[in-house]
């Protein structure tokens, strides 16, 4: 897709859609009354027949008939102007692509970065705009292979209209920015995507040590060989049900030429979790192909944060396992111990992405890291908490989780924030060894991060949940059937924020 900014006026364009956005009611701004003398009466005509009422995620598709330069108008309701805000702004931008993909249309002019939402920067609409337009535009598709040419097409050109000529360098480079965080969305989409029997631990090691060869970035996989001789008993652990060995992705970014201390990034990389031994029901065990996420996540982030040059330093940590029943396999009951040192009582085998990630955890020590954040698919309880309207986030440092919640709201990609007092501890309380792995079923998702703090406490840290976020099974504005990419805008907007 190729961003195109220019200053003029939208009416003036010579394409196969503008793209106008109206609010609810409000159908006598100058904007709408001059459309409407250009249109002969066309939009008085729908409007007073209450054929487009301007409702959120309202669509009507108008041909102009030779009337206009442009050889059609989509008209996209904003809903009440009072509730106007930048993730709406996004969600309408999608509304308008997934109408005009429909209709095979691919390229498009809009204003509507124009429309005033608070006290926003022309570039913060811009981005929010362009992010609607770029991620309703994905596809995964490539096992298809029947009837391709049916398949929507995908958009080539939007010209964005300036409203002024001094907006223009704001507006192309907001738009840039876009379109180097949905690259990193992408990224991992198409990772999570991926069916299992080709994302192996060993195929996700690959396409990230590609992926930082092609950025510039320092990789470093560590085989099996080196992860018993570093002692990763807890991810060694879960690898051993499986025939696919296990990596541990390291990757580096140094965008902070001072030399300042690392913000490290941690993501659980399960590339195919059927719960071990303690198996998990079969109905929709095909979903968990997604249970590495949050090393989507990770990945994809450290792309955007290469692609836009951020001056930060950035360590990515990716611990790939499978986890699966076999002969070989750990059993609820056994004990597992960890990098750190400390010893686990494996009570359910399903309980495994806390128990990669506590070496994880424990390896981003190496590194002096000032900000620790780890991203994972980790509780079913958090689906029942929170459902897939927002990821559930913890932390040792209330100033860094509020941060955190703050780019979610401001990215879209929202956070609520769970308590992590010292009484559920006690839950973890093991009568053999250090700690357990599972706290019983109240407050599954808190109890999930008291036991990753075990392995946090001498840095600042924050844990997401995305196990209801980071997967869409009926399809929304911007964010198709299957990998949603979660939290990659979400740790940009952050790193952007807090340099």
């Amino acid at each position: 897709m190729e961003f195109n900014v220019k200053k003029g006026d939208l009416f003036e364009c010579k394409v196969p859609c503008l793209v106008i956005g109206i609010f609810e009611g409000k159908f006598k701004t100058d904007s709408v009354k001059q459309l409407d003398l250009r249109l002969e009466g066309a939009v008085g005509r729908i409007t007073r027949d209450g054929e487009f009422r301007g409702e959120f995620k309202e669509t009507l598709l108008l041909h102009t008939a030779g009337r206009l330069p442009a050889d059609r108008i989509l008209l996209v309701g904003l809903g009440e102007e009072k509730k106007i805000g930048l993730e709406k702004l996004r969600q309408a931008a999608a509304v308008a692509v997934n109408t005009l993909r429909e209709k095979r249309i691919v390229r498009l002019a809009t204003n509507l970065a124009q429309i005033k939402i608070g006290s926003s920067r022309a570039g913060e609409r811009v981005q929010a705009l362009c992010e609607g337009l770029v991620l309703a535009d994905y596809q995964f598709e490539r096992y298809r292979t029947e009837k391709r040419e049916k398949l929507p097409p995908a958009l080539e050109e939007v010209v964005l209209i300036a409203a002024e000529s001094r907006d223009v360098k704001e507006i192309q480079e907001a738009a840039e920015n876009a379109a180097a965080i949905c690259q990193g969305s992408f990224f991992a989409r198409d990772l999570v995507n991926e069916p299992g029997n080709i994302k192996t631990p060993a195929y996700l090691a690959e396409r990230a040590r590609s992926m930082a060869e092609d950025l510039g970035l320092k990789c470093t996989l560590m085989d099996r060989a080196q992860l018993e001789e570093e002692g990763f008993g807890a991810m060694l652990g879960v690898a051993r049900g499986s025939v696919c060995e296990p990596v541990l992705i390291v990757l580096e970014y140094q965008g902070d030429n001072n030399g300042g201390r690392p913000l490290a990034l941690v993501g659980k990389g399960v590339t195919f979790d059927a719960g071990g031994i303690s198996l998990k029901p079969a109905e929709k065990m095909d979903e968990m192909k997604m249970d590495m996420a949050g090393g989507a996540t990770v990945l994809g982030a450290l792309m955007a944060a290469a692609l836009l040059k951020l001056p930060v330093n950035l360590v990515g940590i990716v611990p790939a396992v499978e986890n699966m029943p076999s002969g070989s396999a750990i059993r609820p009951g056994d004990i597992l111990t960890s990098l750190s040192g400390k010893t686990i009582e494996v009570l359910n085998t399903d309980a495994e992405g806390r128990l990669i990630l506590a070496d994880a955890l424990t390896y981003a020590k190496r590194f002096q890291p000032r900000i620790v954040i780890d991203l994972a698919t980790l509780t079913g309880a958090c689906v029942i908490a929170l459902g897939h309207h927002a990821a559930a986030v913890l932390g040792n440092h209330d100033g860094l989780v509020q941060q955190l919640i703050k780019a979610g709201q401001r990215s879209g990609e929202k956070l609520w924030q769970l308590p992590l007092w010292e009484d559920y501890a006690g839950q973890l309380k093991s009568d053999i060894a250090d700690v357990k792995n599972i706290g019983g079923r109240p407050a599954g998702t808190i109890t999930a991060a008291a036991f990753l703090q075990h392995f946090a406490d001498d840095f600042t840290w924050a844990h997401l949940d995305i196990a209801g976020t980071a997967w869409e099974e009926k399809g929304r504005p911007g964010v198709p059937k299957g990998a949603t990419g979660f939290g990659v805008r979400l740790l940009i907007e952050y790193l952007r924020q807090s340099k």
